[in-house]
């Protein structure tokens, strides 16, 4: 392996979290609640907007470049999808821990169960896009649910 696609791997398991034994996936969702709770605490919402945008490139990027040298389409240790999808689904939520919890249980939801357009991307794109796309459109049905009950709610 050589520098460029090790940094992939580092990047793309979120640092050796995408090699857990246990979910994988939903490491990296709880991974993503972590972050995006800092990253809300001690800014705004805005913030994880724009942090989410610019990881979702990153993402797109190193996932190509890492999911190419194992040579499999979607590998379950590639789990910065899971983050940036988790980190969509809060998008306008306060940072607090019912509304973080209705999120990570709606975002594994859709990401698991892939309802239409999830399910499109996950089967009809490849490389770092489609590791990247069917997380996208998971956060953003989480996105929408969450947050149509938060305005409810509150």
């Amino acid at each position: 392996m050589i520098a460029f696609q090790r940094f992939a791997m580092v990047i793309t398991t979120l640092f050796g979290l995408g090699f857990s034994k246990f979910a994988p996936g939903t490491v990296g969702s709880i991974f993503g609640l972590i972050t995006a709770w800092l990253i809300v605490s001690n800014t705004n919402n805005i913030y994880l907007i724009a942090a989410a945008t610019l990881v979702f490139f990153i993402g797109v990027f190193l996932s190509n470049i890492y999911s190419k040298y194992l040579n499999t389409n979607d590998p379950s240790r590639i789990i910065i999808d899971e983050l940036v999808g988790q980190w969509i689904t809060l998008f306008f939520l306060p940072p607090e821990v019912l509304y973080y919890l209705i999120g990570f249980i709606l975002f594994r939801f859709f990401d698991i169960f892939k309802p239409w357009p999830v399910n499109w991307a996950d089967s009809n794109l490849h490389g770092g896009l489609g590791i990247m796309l069917d997380d996208v459109f998971a956060g953003i049905y989480s996105c929408i649910l969450v947050s149509t009950l938060f305005n409810m709610i509150g």
